[in-house]
C-alpha cells in the first residue's frame, strides 16, 4: 500500500459531495432556465396544466426538482404507498407535494426520516400533518 491510500479515503467523499452539489446546480439552472425562455402564456400554459398558478410554478422551477423528495420517503414510513395515492387521490397528492417543496423544515424531515422516527413526531414540524391526518381519519 502507498501511502496515497489513506488520503484518497478521506478526499473521494469529499470530491463526490462537491460533485453532488455540482449536478443539482445544473439541475436547476437548466430548469430555470428552460422556464426563462418561456414566454408567460406559455408558463401559464404550463401551470394550469398541472394545477398550480404561474408563480406558484415558478417558485417550484426555483426550489429545483428535487424539492419534495422527502414527501414519498415521509408516505412510505406512514405505510403509504406514494404511487398508489398519487393514482387514487392526485389532487391530494399534488397539494401535498405543493406544501413540501415550500416546507423550511427539509433538514429536521430527513433527519428525523434516517433516524426512523419520522412516523411518530411529523406533527411537530411538518406541513402536511393536517392532510396526512385526515386521509389517516378518512382510512
Amino acid at each position: 500500500m502507498s501511502d496515497t491510500t489513506p488520503a484518497h479515503g478521506i478526499v473521494e467523499p469529499i470530491w463526490d459531495a462537491i460533485a453532488n452539489w455540482v449536478k443539482r446546480y445544473r439541475d436547476a439552472l437548466g430548469l430555470r432556465g428552460e422556464l426563462a425562455s418561456c414566454s408567460p402564456e406559455e408558463v401559464a400554459s404550463m401551470a394550469r396544466d398541472i394545477g398550480v398558478s404561474a408563480a406558484e410554478l415558478k417558485i417550484f422551477v426555483n426550489k429545483g426538482p428535487r424539492a419534495a423528495d422527502e414527501l414519498p420517503r415521509l408516505l412510505r414510513a406512514l405505510g403509504v404507498d406514494p404511487l398508489r395515492l398519487a393514482s387514487d387521490d392526485p389532487e391530494t397528492m399534488r397539494d401535498l407535494q405543493r406544501l413540501c417543496v415550500t416546507c423550511g423544515e427539509k433538514g429536521r424531515c430527513r433527519h428525523e426520516l434516517a433516524a426512523g422516527a419520522a412516523a411518530g413526531r411529523y406533527r411537530e414540524y411538518c406541513p402536511n400533518a393536517m392532510t396526512l391526518d385526515a386521509l389517516f381519519r378518512a382510512k
